[in-house]
């Protein structure tokens, strides 16, 4: 089973927020900005908004293209010990 999927993906992704810093917490993804992430939470933050941003493809964004990038956003969770 996947920490993070097509749908936290979409939301960092769409986050209203500028610095929008996508954390696994609880057994939850959740997206909420850079200044709000307190040191207890710091080492469960997955990705920037920007970070990813930096690596996406130029023109639409396919079902695939948000499972690959959820698929290595993943990694990073388990990596993390989410």
């Amino acid at each position: 089973m996947s920490l993070i999927d097509r749908e936290c993906v979409r939301q960092l992704l769409a986050s209203r927020h500028p610095d929008a810093t996508l954390v696994f917490v609880r057994g939850d993804c959740i997206v909420i900005p850079a200044a709000e992430v307190d040191d207890a939470h710091r080492r469960l933050v997955i990705a920037r908004r920007d970070e990813v941003a930096a690596r996406l493809p130029k023109g639409d964004l396919t079902d695939q293209i948000l499972d690959d990038l959820a698929n290595r956003l993943d990694n990073v969770a388990r990596d993390l010990g989410g």
